[in-house]
């Protein structure tokens, strides 16, 4: 796992504003010695203009220093602009490399690790975290080099009105620095928390908004909502420790910089009647020490701010540098596509395997199938089939080629999957259908629907195949959701064809018409069927039969019945008498079962 530290990211996200940076800085730097002139003219009206033998000239024309003063302020108006409209562009530019970066490394991260991160974290770190960064970039660390203009002015022009005046400002300066690094550290440990609880707090907040139908059907209402308020309580609690500490902090700090303006008040209207130094000065030293005052200050909101983005760094460091998949183009693509899995050992690294020694050969263009209790290790097959998850033990091979030499973009174009749970997006049935094949035309899209067997029900739907299906495709029936699925495979014309109990949905009747349509149209694929329903498998070409992630058994339809093993009890429990005696005279099964659901 590669690492990067935190300046190396600041480097790396800010290439492409570092222009608008350059101007921040430089019109910063205009601001700050314009406003540093301001009571350097103040002072020398008040000493060498409105005092008894002052320059009688400028006395009888006061709107020239006035002019002085317009003109001063408008140029320094023209800066402000361009720093704050560079700042803005900056920092969004900024925001929107950062979150692009991101979205693309967890966008070719493994399965194995969205598995191990929750969605709700992940959304938290990509954007709330990405937030958190771009303040403290484009307000704080550009505030720093702002703070150094302000200081370096003001600390010169007080030098050089009153060197005893300026060491007793300063003396005030350790004293807040020593103050601002303790709430550092405080701020810092409680903003990990904080921004911990958030992630866990959207977590929950995502899982229902998804699993809304589930709450509602098994009555979970108040579980959740116990669940929630637990969550935003927690949350809640360390916002405000939060916001108590930052209190502190200023209250603190307010309270230090009023003894410091009270000292050089003091001491300066004692200096200036001693004559140490003149009104005019003593005025204009004021204005530089409030001046003073507040860039120290800002270091405290710097180091405040800092431990809170870097803590925001951190989490957004852990998706960085998280090992992306090989998506490397080079490799061995295989002539054919027979499918071989030798001796297959595999587990999801909680000390259990999954799939024990597993071994078998499919032929190209036949049709396999896989039967298997719950937890029989039947998905996780054709997981590693694409690669989703590392195989440590055992190989797979496509054409002879080990999966892991064939380059995993090539592997997944040719290995056309339709999950358990079939997720749609949020656009329209067409669009849909079209996400694996985007430049397919709407009769292409119109056919594979009609091989999935739902060409009829779309087009019922008022708006077709423009309707919209809804978030993860809530307004489409279970099966409706498989079928669209199945289109969406189908479209992509893979060479393999992997149904990952994706016809459950579906009643009898219509599992049959894929499949005789999919044997029809598909006849040249290599069809993998994985179901819990006898009458999938039992026309396929070899079936294999899991238990607790081992082989049981393997053969055709008519070998496995005639043996005593699992595939004949739950043939027998499946099907009753009259079903097995059509079967044996030929007849048609599914119909009759279709009939009776």
């Amino acid at each position: 796992m590669k690492k990067h530290g935190r300046l190396h990211l600041i480097l790396r996200f800010s290439q492409q504003v570092r222009g608008y940076f350059l101007i921040v800085l430089l019109a910063s730097f205009i601001s700050t010695i314009l406003n540093a002139l301001i009571p350097r003219i103040f002072s020398f009206t008040i000493d060498q203009v409105l005092v008894p033998g002052g320059i009688s000239y400028l006395k009888e024309h006061l709107w020239i220093l006035s002019l002085v003063v317009i003109g001063i302020a408008l140029v320094n108006g023209v800066a402000i602009y361009l720093y704050r409209s560079n700042t803005a562009k900056a920092g969004e530019t900024f925001a929107k490399t950062m979150r692009d970066m991101l979205f693309y490394h967890v966008q070719r991260l493994p399965v194995k690790w969205h598995a191990q991160n929750q969605t709700g974290d992940i959304i938290q770190r990509c954007t709330a975290d990405v937030e958190t960064i771009r303040n403290f970039v484009v307000t704080q660390v550009l505030e720093v080099f702002r703070t150094v203009f302000l200081l370096v002015t003001s600390l010169v022009m007080m030098f050089s009105m009153n060197v005893k005046l300026t060491f007793v400002a300063l003396a005030f300066t350790p004293v807040i620095v020593l103050y601002s690094g303790v709430f550092y550290h405080l701020i810092a440990r409680n903003f990990t928390a904080a921004d911990e609880a958030e992630g866990e707090l959207s977590t929950v907040v995502q899982e229902n908004a998804t699993g809304v139908r589930v709450v509602r059907a098994f009555g979970r209402e108040k579980f959740e909502i116990d669940r929630f308020d637990e969550k935003n309580d927690i949350f809640a609690r360390l916002w405000i420790r939060l916001g108590t500490l930052s209190g502190l902090y200023w209250a603190v700090g307010d309270l230090i910089t009023g003894f410091q303006v009270l000292f050089i008040i003091t001491l300066g209207a004692v200096e200036a009647v001693h004559g140490g130094i003149t009104a005019g000065e003593f005025i204009a030293f004021a204005s530089y020490n409030t001046t003073l005052v507040w860039p120290v200050r800002s270091l405290g909101r710097i180091l405040s701010d800092m431990s809170k983005a870097g803590v925001s760094f951190d989490r957004v460091n852990y998706i960085l540098d998280s090992e992306e998949e090989d998506m490397s183009e080079e490799g061995k693509k295989p002539e054919h596509m027979d499918i071989t899995f030798d001796h297959v050992t595999f587990g999801y690294g909680d000390g259990q395997n999954v799939l024990k020694d597993v071994s078998f050969h499919i032929k190209e263009g036949a049709t396999y199938g896989i039967l298997g209790g719950t937890g029989s290790g039947k998905s996780t097959l054709v997981h590693l089939l694409d690669r989703l998850f590392v195989l440590e033990k055992g190989r797979i091979q496509i054409g002879g080629v080990d999966i892991q030499d064939i380059p995993v973009g090539w592997l997944r174009e040719h290995v056309g999957m339709v999950m358990q749970e079939p997720f749609l997006f949020s656009r329209t049935i067409r669009e849909n259908i079209a996400a694996a094949n985007p430049e397919a035309t709407m009769e292409e899209i119109r056919e594979a629907a009609k091989i999935a067997c739902v060409d009829e029900e779309i087009l019922s739907f008022p708006d077709g195949y423009d309707t919209m299906v809804g978030e993860r495709g809530v307004t489409l029936s279970g099966g409706q959701r498989q079928r669209v699925a199945i289109a969406r495979m189908l479209i992509a014309k893979a060479p393999i064809m992997v149904f990952d109990d994706s016809l459950s949905a579906v009643d009898a009747e219509t599992d049959t018409r894929i499949r005789r349509a999919l044997k029809e149209k598909m006849k040249d694929a290599t069809v993998i069927l994985i179901s819990h329903r006898i009458t999938t498998l039992m026309e396929a070409d070899r079936i294999l039969v899991l238990n607790h992630g081992k082989e049981e058994e393997t053969g055709t339809h008519r070998e496995l019945i005639e043996r005593d093993g699992i595939y004949r009890k739950i043939y027998e429990i499946q099907m009753n008498q009259d079903d097995r005696r059509l079967l044996e005279e030929g007849g048609e099964v599914d119909e009759r079962i279709s009939d009776r659901q």
